[in-house]
C-alpha cells in the first residue's frame, strides 16, 4: 500500500515540474494533484503532454492544470513558463527540475541534467525567495544514483548527476545564509521503469557507449527496476516536511526511500 499521509495537504499550492508530461514527472504531477495543488505541467513532447493535460482534465478539472510545451535548454522558454505559471495561478511554491535526457550528445546531455537544473533553481528563487519578497517555497532538484553507482555506459549523465546535488546542496546552504524562505533538496532514484530507461538500449541515445549495455542490463536485473509512484511518494516527502532541507534522498530497490549522510570534514 502506498504512503497517503500526504493526501489534502497542497491545497492551495502552486507547482511547476519539468519533464511533467511522462515518467517519473507524470507520477510527480499525480500525486501533487492527488494533493489539490495546482500544477504547470512543462515538457518537450507535444504528445505526450497533450495526453496527459487531457487525463488530467478528466480526473480533477481543467482549471487545476496548464502544459507548457518548453524546451528546458532555451532559457528564454523555461523563463516564459515560468511566469506563465504565476500568470495563470498567482503564484509559484513548488519546483521540481525532472527534465533529463540520456548520453549520445554530451554536450546537450550536460544542458538538459544540469545547466537547466541551474536556471529552473534560479528561477525557481526569483519567484518564490523572501529575497525577492516572496513567500517561499521548496525547489527539487532530480539526481540519480549514478551520482553514486558510476557506469562506463553513460559517463557524462553520471557527471551531470553528481552535479545536480554538488548545486543543489550549495544552493541550499545559501538559502539558508542568505534567509530565502525557500528549502532546496535532491532526489536520488535509482533504475526506474520510464521511457528514458528503455532508452539506453538504442545507438541514437547512448553513441558509442551502446555497446556496454548488457553491462547496464545485468545492474538493471542485480539492483531492481523502481516504479515511479515511489519516486512520487519520495518527492511529496520532501516537498511536505519542511523540516527537509540540504537533504540528499535516495530511493533503491533494497532500501526504499532514504538518505544520504556525508562525513563531516575533519580540520
Amino acid at each position: 500500500m502506498r504512503a497517503a499521509w500526504w493526501i489534502m495537504s497542497l491545497e492551495g499550492k502552486v507547482a511547476l515540474v519539468t519533464g511533467g508530461a511522462q515518467g517519473i514527472g507524470r507520477a510527480v504531477v499525480q500525486s501533487l494533484m492527488q494533493s489539490r495543488a495546482q500544477v504547470a505541467v512543462v515538457d518537450l513532447n507535444r504528445s505526450c503532454g497533450d495526453q496527459c493535460k487531457s487525463e488530467l482534465d478528466s480526473e480533477f478539472g481543467a482549471d487545476c492544470s496548464i502544459f507548457l510545451q518548453c524546451d528546458v535548454t532555451d532559457a528564454d522558454a523555461l523563463t516564459a513558463a515560468f511566469q506563465t505559471t504565476v500568470d495563470r495561478f498567482g503564484h509559484l511554491d513548488i519546483v521540481i527540475n525532472n527534465a533529463g535526457i540520456n548520453e549520445k550528445n554530451w554536450e546537450k546531455t550536460i544542458q538538459v541534467n544540469l545547466t537547466s537544473v541551474i536556471k529552473g533553481t534560479y528561477l525557481g528563487l526569483e519567484h518564490m525567495s523572501k529575497e525577492y519578497g516572496k513567500g517561499g517555497g521548496s525547489i527539487i532538484n532530480v539526481s540519480s544514483m549514478a551520482a553514486f553507482l558510476h557506469s562506463p555506459h553513460q559517463p557524462v549523465y553520471t557527471a551531470t548527476k553528481h552535479g545536480v546535488i554538488g548545486f543543489s546542496r550549495a544552493m541550499a546552504d545559501a538559502s539558508s545564509l542568505g534567509g530565502y524562505g525557500v528549502r532546496i533538496n535532491v532526489l536520488c532514484p535509482a533504475f526506474v521503469d520510464t521511457p528514458l530507461l528503455l532508452s539506453v538500449e538504442h545507438e541514437d541515445n547512448m553513441g558509442k557507449f551502446v555497446k556496454f549495455k548488457d553491462d547496464f542490463k545485468k545492474s538493471m536485473n542485480h539492483f531492481g527496476v523502481l516504479k515511479p509512484s515511489l519516486i512520487a511518494d519520495g518527492m511529496m516527502m520532501l516537498i511536505t516536511d519542511d523540516t527537509i532541507h540540504g537533504a540528499v534522498m535516495k530511493i533503491t530497490c533494497s532500501k526504499g526511500i532514504h538518505f544520504h549522510t556525508y562525513e563531516p570534514m575533519s580540520t
